[in-house]
């Protein structure tokens, strides 16, 4: 038993205690609460693709569209909430995020009630562009609520609440969405869990702007945005190709999300709420049990040997995918294991040996995400001409990609 105590309480809360002997715990708990909510909101647009080819009679390249709005609004927003967050800091980056939110939302609710394509997708711009906020406020904000050293593990607990919310969006969306042969047809069930999302959030929004945020910073770095920053992030191959592996990364998963209820209605004898559920607590379970496991599995092995072996594994679990029925279903569902380090890994293979120029690296990684924006109707466009199935063709693709650059990385990173 150590003979001081205060060292005794701080190998105790080390997690979450601060070298000035601060425990951050209640701030780290309010700020995962945002893990949760974003993770909810993402999970329920992908209820939305077989939705709206019901009910607005779109086919699945205009549904595909879901999709496009969320991302581009990543792709567009990042750079300014990080701009909005050094402004106003970690508390204000939260407020502005909830807020856009909660405009979001309401406009969701009035779009059931105007009833076009475009006021819908327009809800989900301002809805995934607060989403944008929190998650370029929330993630790096965890990183400092603790010692450095621990800084990894708090961010995998965050992120695990982040699946949670994945799994919930589903489950909910499905049953307010499909449930009854009326709400299939109609976007009558649809306001409600964005109603329910604007309540909820509007009471986060009081609380946070009550609750005492430190704005703990990270050490900055002189010259990130130079010229001479951007000519040392471009020299690097590993980096140029890491940005195309996320873009093909994301792509691959907004693409297998978007369109799973489709694939299952097609192959199998699911009804649209039952793929819901089948979505949000199979696939999305998976896909948490492999973030889950996931740190431990690439703390075993050399990263980019294991991004390739579970690229490697996604590329055939996607051509299995292709021949339908149980079997294809099952492949599809692996995928979603298999899918999950891939993000952290390649944004971690991407910026290693940045040195001063990581912070602008990493920023540039997160705007790749776009490529959530392009899959989707490309898949959409395919399964309209051919087949669902035959759609899946492109995550295939882009895991190929993904496996490549886990084979060339040391090459890539030597030169």
């Amino acid at each position: 038993m150590s003979a001081n105590p205060k060292e005794h309480e701080g190998n105790r809360s080390g997690l979450f205690r601060l070298s000035d002997g601060r425990n951050m715990l209640g701030t780290f708990a309010l700020v995962t609460t945002l893990f949760l909510l974003w993770g909810f909101c993402n999970g329920l647009i992908d209820v939305l693709n077989k939705h709206f080819q019901s009910t607005l009679h779109i086919n699945k390249f205009q549904s595909g569209f879901v999709q496009t709005a969320n991302y581009m609004a990543y792709f567009l927003m990042a750079i300014p909430a990080g701009l909005l967050a050094r402004r106003f800091g970690y508390k204000g980056g939260i407020i502005i995020g909830l807020t856009l939110i909660i405009a979001g939302a309401a406009w969701f609710v009035a779009a059931t009630q105007i009833g076009t394509y475009a006021t819908f997708l327009t809800g989900l711009f301002i809805l995934a562009a607060g989403m944008t906020c929190l998650e370029t406020v929330a993630n790096p904000y965890t990183t400092v609520l603790g010692q450095a050293k621990s800084s990894a593990a708090r961010i995998n607990i965050a992120q695990t609440f982040n699946g949670v919310g994945w799994i919930l969006g589903p489950v909910v969306g499905g049953y307010f969405v499909f449930e009854g042969a009326t709400k299939a047809n109609t976007n009558a069930g649809l306001f409600v869990p964005y109603l329910g999302i604007a309540v909820i959030v509007l009471l986060l929004l009081v609380v946070f702007c009550f609750a005492k945020l430190p704005d703990l910073q990270a050490e900055e770095t002189a010259g990130e945005n130079s010229g001479a920053a951007a000519k040392g992030f471009l020299s690097r191959p590993h980096f140029v190709f890491g940005v195309l592996a996320q873009f093909s990364y994301v792509a691959a998963q907004s693409g297998i999300f978007g369109f799973f209820i489709n694939y299952m209605l097609e192959n199998t004898h699911a009804t649209a709420a039952e793929a819901a559920r089948w979505l949000g607590m199979f696939g999305f379970g998976l896909f948490m049990a492999g973030r889950l496991c996931g740190s431990a599995v690439v703390g075993l092995g050399k990263p980019q040997r294991v991004l390739t072996v579970y690229a490697v594994i996604n590329i055939a679990l996607c051509a299995l995918a292709m021949i339908g029925g149980n079997i294809g279903l099952g492949a599809l569902l692996g995928t979603f294991f298999f899918m999950s380090i891939m993000f952290p890994t390649i944004f971690a293979l991407g910026i290693d040996g940045l040195g001063k120029h990581t912070k602008l690296g990493s920023s540039i990684i997160v705007m790749s995400i776009v490529g959530g924006a392009i899959a989707p109707p490309a898949m959409g466009y395919i399964a309209d001409v051919l087949s669902m199935r035959v759609g899946f063709f492109v995550p295939l693709v882009c895991f190929i990609v993904i496996a490549v650059y886990g084979v060339f990385w040391r090459r890539l990173r030597g030169a």
